[in-house]
């Protein structure tokens, strides 16, 4: 079964805060939900489905569901996959009101790593089986993707250069967005310039630690037109898991190689015909990789192509992260995939910023990223529509 039509974004909220000192993280899930309801008119009574990740507290559905009094709640799913969390459960929203599991489903997400800064491992990671052999190297975050990126600089001749220029577009935009973290412009000399953090990684190659969160809200068509918000169609979706085969994995690639294509086939479009795209950008060569295995660009191009404001709206041929993304705006609950669905749906509204909303965006992509794109990684993709 196809989702394509099956299901409308009808609501979309991204929490202000980026440091919740005085908010639980029960509080977070529950404000972006009430702010999603009311962008789309919609409230707590209404929702018969609702979705969340390992970023819930306690046990997940269950306990959030208690909490925000969802009492006509007839189906829920608490699928964890890290960063493309919330981009999955999207897609399975769709599904679900396509086989008429629910008609109105709430997505959340939320944390505060900022606050009570972040664990050097998740709470389960002990058990995980690679654990033993990963974790007396040191393989926690910053380093992992600095093998990335010195082996895709080695295989393909990407230059640390080209990588500071992802970080230049995101500050072009975040200069716009009053709740960005870091809303100055920089250059490539200043990334280049900043303290190191994971050769070949400076500091500003990393993306920011933000509390907060977001929300979106997923309907049946026949619900989206009769509310009196802007549509947003989805038009595909799609997952992949990368996996280390056995120590046979190329560091280069990651779940996008599967899920994109996937979800362009379902959406019947092609790369040519995305106006915007939204990618996780956890670090600067993340979004080179993805871009290169979502079909943007041939493997090992990401870094000319994203060179010289190509990414920078108004100016380049591919606009993303309008917002500032992660490496700038926001990275809440260290799991980006949430904020990305959110400024898509804003573009394909025209409720951008009046200096970064990309002209004549009918078709947008939003892509997320779960785990270490070096070992284990989730990938999800969503292609929208303004209808």
């Amino acid at each position: 079964m196809s989702i394509n039509g099956k299901a409308y974004i009808v609501g979309a909220f991204e929490h202000p805060t980026r440091k919740a000192e005085d908010k639980s993280i029960p509080q977070l899930h529950a404000e972006c939900a009430r702010g999603a309801l009311e962008d789309a008119g919609l409230t707590f009574d209404d929702i018969d489905g609702y979705f969340c990740a390992g970023d819930a507290p306690g046990l997940g559905p269950l306990s959030m569901a208690d909490y925000m009094g969802l009492r006509k709640l007839r189906h829920f799913d608490s699928t964890e996959c890290g960063g493309s969390a919330p981009i999955v459960h999207v897609g399975h929203a769709a599904e679900a009101i396509a086989m008429g599991k629910c008609d109105i489903a709430l997505v959340t997400l939320s944390g505060r790593p900022r606050t009570l800064a972040m664990p050097r491992t998740m709470p389960n990671s002990i058990h995980c089986p690679d654990i033993p052999f990963e974790g007396p190297y040191g393989a926690v975050t910053a380093p992992v993707y600095g093998l990335v990126a010195t082996r895709h600089m080695h295989e393909f001749g990407t230059t640390r250069e080209q990588m500071a220029w992802v970080k230049v577009a995101a500050s072009h935009h975040a200069q716009h967005n009053p709740f960005a973290m870091l809303p100055k412009v920089v250059t490539v000399e200043d990334v280049l310039n900043s303290p190191p953090v994971a050769s070949p990684l400076n500091r500003l190659d990393c993306c920011v630690i933000s509390d907060g969160g977001g929300a979106v809200i997923v309907t049946k068509p026949e619900i989206a037109r009769s509310l009196k918000r802007p549509k947003v169609k989805i038009l595909g979706a799609a997952e992949s898991p990368k996996l280390q085969n056995g120590g046979d994995v190329d560091i280069t690639h990651t779940g996008a190689r599967w899920s994109g294509p996937r979800a362009f086939a379902e959406a019947k479009v092609t790369q040519k015909d995305i106006k915007y795209v939204s990618i996780y950008d956890s670090f600067t060569i993340t979004v080179i990789v993805t871009l290169e295995d979502l079909g943007f660009c041939e493997k090992g191009q990401g870094g000319k192509f994203v060179a010289d404001g190509n990414l920078i709206s108004g100016v380049g041929k591919l606009p993303f992260n309008t917002d500032g993304g992660g490496l700038c705006n926001n990275h809440p609950a260290s799991r980006g995939g949430m904020t990305k669905i959110i400024e898509a749906v804003r573009q394909l509204r025209g409720e951008a910023h009046p200096a970064v909303q990309v002209k004549n965006c009918d078709i947008a992509l939003a892509h997320g990223t779960g785990g270490f794109i070096a070992t284990r990684t989730g990938g999800a993709t969503l292609i929208m529509e303004r209808e």
